[in-house]
């Protein structure tokens, strides 16, 4: 694989009717000519191996050939190239082709970790796709080991390559024990959100897709990548939110997309004047609760009048929907609130709102007397007014006497 094919280093040495330098360039631009007529080939010979594979049911034989197709290219060109480096190695001291060989190794290495990122990537997809799977794998966790297998392959390979440059593995496994302590209190915040990461991996207090907020912090939104540093939310106005994977081992979490069930909460408030209707409004509105085709009877259901309340009589209601869709759940309370005010309205009541009544003391009268008398005694009765002619609180001023424009002057 490292010689020169012996045809062509055969025709350069031998063929005298063109000049060394002419023979060297016509067979270093053939032995490209042929390196790219053969990658097309290879190119042509996988794809239709790919749409042939593509008719069978195992997945695996795609995904190999899919992730192979690019670094086969890849291969005879790197091939191809070497061999044209190599015929002009012999004829040139530039210093560019003594790295020939360390390249090619190098371009090997990389290649094989070309392959096997693709079809990491390619089982990925298959290990959490519901379409090619039958019990389809949970995307975090697929998320997650795949990333550790890249992260294998990538650390192997770095320390294959450095073997390969004449880097004692040894050497560097000891330079980094000994570099990890003063790189560990270097990045300990960097350190702190990977383990962050790898808890919420093992952990999975949510995943991908899930709607998750937390009362600690004002974070909400839906989780849309979970990586090792940081973890991306969308919040309901469409911002991202990144959040490092440290904060999550310090924070409460809440995760309403695994919720059973949601909640009506209500309490309804009733006229006082209705209080004779309360048991049977109590009652229908239980019932109708308990056939009604979304709300969720095996759960706790409560309908009962509580409390005497300022201004009203209150009826609590508390049951769960069977829908944890949050745009399906609010149609379904006004449907239910709806329905409670259609049973109110049925037996004449209403629903209270908040009132005050004023309770005035009778002082109008009790000066009223007082003033008669004292006319009475003075021998002036008949000529004051008459008091009684006045029929409400408003024919009388604030301090108790008959309004002038009434009744005329009244003395005080």
């Amino acid at each position: 694989m490292e010689d020169t094919p012996q045809s062509i280093q055969s025709w350069v040495e031998n063929y005298n009717l063109l000049s060394l330098e002419w023979r060297v360039t016509i067979a270093v631009f053939a032995m490209v000519c042929a390196t790219a007529l053969v990658a097309f080939i290879v190119s042509r010979i996988i794809a239709r191996l790919e749409r042939k594979f593509g008719e069978t049911k195992n997945l695996w034989d795609d995904a190999f050939l899919h992730a192979l197709r690019l670094p086969a290219v890849g291969f005879v060109w790197l091939q191809g190239v070497y061999w044209a480096a190599n015929i002009a190695k012999r004829y040139s001291d530039a210093e560019i082709f003594k790295a020939n060989n360390t390249i090619l190794k190098i371009g090997i290495i990389w290649l094989l970790v070309w392959t096997l990122w693709r079809f990491v990537k390619q089982a990925e997809s298959i290990l959490a796709s519901p379409a090619k799977m039958r019990r389809p794998m949970d995307y975090t966790t697929v998320l997650a080991v795949s990333k550790l297998a890249r992260a294998v392959v990538v650390i192997t390979a770095a320390l294959v390559i450095m073997e390969t440059l004449g880097y004692s593995i040894s050497g560097v496994l000891a330079f980094g024990g000994i570099g990890g302590i003063a790189i560990g209190f270097a990045a300990k915040d960097l350190l702190a959100n990977f383990f962050g990461g790898l808890m919420v991996y093992l952990d999975r207090p949510f995943k991908v897709g899930d709607w998750i907020r937390s009362p600690d912090q004002e974070i909400e939104g839906t989780v849309e990548h979970i990586g090792w540093r940081l973890t991306t939310i969308r919040t309901f106005d469409k911002r991202p939110l990144y959040v490092p994977n440290a904060a999550f081992t310090n924070i409460s979490v809440e995760n309403p997309s695994r919720m059973t069930n949601r909640r009506i909460n209500e309490t309804i408030g009733i006229r006082y004047v209705d209080v004779a209707e309360i048991s049977s409004i109590v009652h229908d509105i239980r019932e109708m609760l308990e056939n009604h085709e979304e709300i969720d009877s095996d759960q706790t259901l409560i309908v009962n009048f509580t409390q005497f309340n300022h201004s009203s009589l209150d009826i609590m209601v508390y049951t769960f929907t069977k829908t944890v869709e949050w745009v399906k759940y609010h149609a379904i309370k006004q449907d239910v609130l709806l329905q409670i005010s259609e049973i109110i309205g049925s037996y004449g009541a209403e629903v209270a709102f908040p009132t005050r009544t004023l309770h005035v003391a009778d002082a109008v009268r009790l000066e009223r007397d007082a003033e008669q008398g004292q006319a009475d005694e003075d021998g002036e009765g008949g000529d004051r007014p008459d008091y009684r002619e006045a029929d409400s609180l408003s024919d009388y001023n604030k301090d108790g006497k008959a309004d002038k424009t009434t009744y005329g002057d009244v003395d005080s």
